[in-house]
């Protein structure tokens, strides 16, 4: 298979419909059936990629750690981590639903990092695994992308049942506005990636079957 850039053809992110661009124009394109902008690539996209990812590994150090919610009541007040928020349903015989906080707001934000940052690492230093593989693994971390705001609804369900049961007035911590940066950072930094860049990495030979 040959990349549609080297023959002089830039495909619409949108409709993926192949659009040749005007003579000597080397930046933006219409695309003739959608309308959308068209460049051969995403300007600055392993920059913007690498900035992003590196904001949201370090929000997610206090988003876990500080509190996401605090809780007042007459027996008192505490402050909740994500974390703590696991280990109280667990204990409280509710070990599904502390499993599905645990996945969703600590294991699969982490593993989308890794991801994305495995991927722009491949862009620059091409190694073993092929552009098929690191395909497959955007396609799964952009599925991924558009469950993103689970993460949010999970932790308003975890706060929802902690209010039923202790009957108690929940405020949110700063761990929260630090969750939601990561989601919202993530998203962002899937979006900026360009997958085609990994094909450009792999060279002439791995296109070809």
């Amino acid at each position: 298979m040959t990349i549609a850039l080297s023959r002089g053809l830039w495909a619409c992110p949108c409709c993926r419909r192949l659009c040749r661009p005007s003579v000597g124009n080397g930046g933006a394109e219409r695309c003739p059936r959608c309308g959308a902008t068209v460049r051969p690539r995403k300007p600055d996209s392993l920059s913007r990629t690498w900035a992003l990812l590196i904001a949201a590994a370090i929000l997610y150090v206090p988003a876990n750690l500080l509190p996401v919610m605090q809780t007042s009541s007459m027996l008192g007040s505490s402050r909740d981590t994500i974390i703590s928020g696991v280990v109280y349903f667990w204990t409280s015989g509710s070990p599904g639903l502390a499993l599905l906080i645990f996945s969703v707001s600590i294991l699969v934000p982490l593993i989308k990092l890794g991801a994305l940052a495995y991927l722009a690492f491949s862009v620059r230093r091409p190694g073993a695994t092929g552009p098929h593989g690191l395909g497959r693994l955007y396609r799964v971390v952009e599925l991924a992308g558009r469950w993103s705001m689970l993460d949010i609804f999970v932790i308003a369900l975890m706060v929802g049942m902690v209010r039923f049961h202790t009957l108690a007035t929940i405020e949110a911590g700063p761990g929260a506005a630090a969750f939601g940066a990561v989601v919202v950072l993530s998203m962002l930094a899937a979006a900026s990636f360009d997958p085609r860049l990994l094909w450009d990495a792999s060279g002439p030979s791995s296109h070809e079957h």
